[in-house]
């Protein structure tokens, strides 16, 4: 038996055929375009992201010997899609979790005194990152369009719901906790929508969909909607909650990290909700089909491979992303140079929109090379500082995967500033992987978590060494500088 598995990502669809022993058989992928009507301003076709499912899934599924057992959903999260409830088609634009155009919404909610209410039921802060704003955006700039919401014919949702919809051919209006918990619309305690947040944000409950487990039979595929094929919807969450469980991150305790554009750092609370002091989010991991919910910090830095992708791009300093490791290994160390990357603010922990990147302990013997390593030393030092945060401490090892993680100079840096191993597994694809998982553990593929460990391969295991604890001294009165600079 085999899996497909959906990863609905920001700037492209990815489908896997994953097999029973935890192998990808076939894949396929088709990007789709990025809008930005505005500076700060980033919107998706919905349609776009739904033709590009249909394009990655028939190429997938061209190569795969059978036909998969079920689907798995897993998607980029927080954006907001509004669709009509009958032919599905969307009256506008998406807007995207990368969007900022409701900084001034979520500093009134603020400045109003919401914000520790908004913390208390939602584990959330009030940022421009999450749903519940972008669909008070709507209603105050798009009238046209949210009189459709509040008469019944539009309904909300994240793109999980979206492709849900599609796929289903309009029989299903669902999403599940790992998304919902998101928005700033669901209660962490209550496992619900909450009416107190639903009236806050100005979001009818009755456009939201229902809210139901991360596995389990979630609906069907309409063959005529999706590729001739009726198969169980059995598996789907947020994308960094399901690399979570693709890592087979299932005690509370365990570490994903995942080395993207940004990097993402999850550890699983178990059934407890964590609460942080420091920065970090509360958010749902999973719910069980018994209604059972495993909990998530989480910290969000917003640049990291970005970082890479700008010394290629902005400077010409490197010609592609991998050659970053050879020349930062021709220097034994970063010469002192310090790098900041707030390129677009700066994340978990610090939460500082208005932070500027920068570069300091440049001398005349500074190189590209110095650059470079201060840049992939910065990304470690960013995930130390959102693991120092945690309040579960520092984890006894951390699962790395995503882009960044096939750099072995970073990993060894990475494992060496935690002083705990990091493991990269053989399938880096975790994202799919875990939507794969879900789907599978739902439809009776895989009978238990146990049997999902199993499928787990180690690639390489990196060991800590010495730690520079000066250099990492240096890094936080460089934060702390890139903070100042944008005071007053």
């Amino acid at each position: 038996m085999s899996v497909l598995a959906i990863d609905a990502g920001t700037t492209g669809v990815t489908a896997l055929v994953v097999t029973e022993d935890g192998r990808i058989e076939s894949r396929g992928y088709e990007e789709f375009a990025q809008h930005f009507p505005r500076p700060g301003w980033v919107e998706h076709n919905p349609e776009d992201i739904w033709q590009a499912t249909l394009s990655a899934c028939a190429a997938a599924l061209a190569g795969a010997s059978t036909t998969p057992a079920c689907v798995g959903i897993t998607n980029q999260r927080e954006t907001a899609v509004l669709w009509d409830r009958r032919s599905l088609a969307a009256p506008r634009r998406a807007v995207v979790w990368q969007d900022r155009r409701t900084a001034g919404i979520c500093e009134r909610l603020r400045s109003a005194g919401h914000e520790p209410r908004v913390a208390e039921l939602t584990g959330l802060r009030l940022d421009p990152y999450f749903t519940g704003s972008k669909l008070t955006w709507l209603a105050e700039n798009d009238p046209a369009v949210w009189e459709g919401v509040t008469s019944g014919r539009v309904v909300v949702g994240t793109v999980d719901a979206y492709l849900i919809a599609r796929l289903t051919a309009g029989a299903r209006h669902v999403t599940d906790p790992s998304n919902a918990s998101r928005t700033l619309l669901y209660g962490l305690e209550s496992g619900a929508w909450e009416p107190e947040l639903c009236e806050l944000f100005g979001v009818p409950e009755s456009a939201l969909p229902e809210v139901v487990p991360n596995f389990g039979e979630l609906g069907r595929t309409d063959p005529g909607a999706f590729l001739g094929l009726e198969l169980p919807i059995s598996g789907v969450a947020g994308d960094q909650q399901a690399a979570l469980f693709g890592q087979t991150c299932y005690a509370a305790g365990e570490v994903k990290c995942t080395y993207g554009t940004g990097s993402f750092i999850l550890t699983n609370t178990g059934g407890e909700i964590v609460r942080s002091e420091s920065g970090l989010l509360t958010t749902v991991a999973w719910q069980a089909p018994s209604g059972e919910r495993t909990y998530a910090l989480e910290g969000s830095v917003f640049v990291t491979g970005a970082a890479i992708q700008w010394l290629r791009d902005g400077l010409g300093l490197i010609g592609t992303a991998p050659e970053s490791e050879a020349i930062a290994r021709t220097v034994p160390d970063s010469g002192g140079v310090v790098f900041v990357p707030a390129l677009t603010g700066l994340g978990a922990p610090h939460w500082d929109p208005e932070a500027r990147g920068l570069i300091t302990g440049i001398t005349r013997g500074t190189t590209r090379a110095h650059l470079v390593r201060a840049t992939l030393e910065a990304i470690a030092f960013e995930v130390r500082d959102v693991v120092e945060a945690s309040a579960e401490g520092r984890p006894p090892v951390l699962k790395a995967d995503g882009g960044a993680s096939g750099n072995d100079l970073l990993m060894q840096f990475q494992a060496d500033q935690l002083g705990t191993p990091v493991e990269r597994p053989v399938i880096q694809e975790t994202t799919a992987l875990g939507a794969a998982f879900l789907a599978g553990l739902g439809a009776g593929v895989w009978g238990s978590r146990e049997e999902l460990r199993k499928t787990w391969q180690l690639d390489r295991r990196f060991e800590p060494g010495g730690r520079d604890d000066a250099l990492y001294d240096r890094w936080r009165k460089a934060v702390e500088l890139a903070m100042a600079s944008t005071e007053g």
